[in-house]
């Protein structure tokens, strides 16, 4: 089961680090549950994503105070700006974009309202 769980996480770290250069697709809860999974599998690899120089602080400042860093709030609003405005260029329908904005907005609310890092 530890292989099981050890795998689940690279891949949620693969999927962080895709997300890093892709809009849609978030980077913090990927590394999040990384570590998760690597803390019920691999000592080894929890060690690692932990310390790691980019991953360790962002996950640190969650695992301390549910802390999102002011650089990382402000790359995600542009990265939902930039989703949005996607949309409205591609003639999405008006309920979609209704929807996705409803969507969007949460989750930009919830963003800026957590501490920052």
């Amino acid at each position: 089961m530890r292989f099981i769980w050890a795998g689940l996480g690279a891949i949620c770290v693969a999927l962080g680090v895709v997300g890093a250069f892709l809009p849609l697709l978030p980077t913090v809860p990927f590394l999040l549950l990384a570590t998760f999974l690597f803390a019920n599998s691999s000592p080894r690899m929890h060690n690692w994503i932990v310390s790691h120089r980019h991953f360790g602080p962002m996950i640190e400042d969650w695992t301390r105070s549910g802390a999102i860093r002011p650089r990382a709030k402000r790359l995600a609003t542009l990265s939902i700006a930039a989703v949005f405005a996607i949309s409205l260029i591609a003639g999405v329908r008006p309920l979609i974009l209704g929807v996705q904005a409803v969507i969007l907005g949460c989750v930009l609310i919830f963003i800026w309202t957590r501490p920052n890092g």
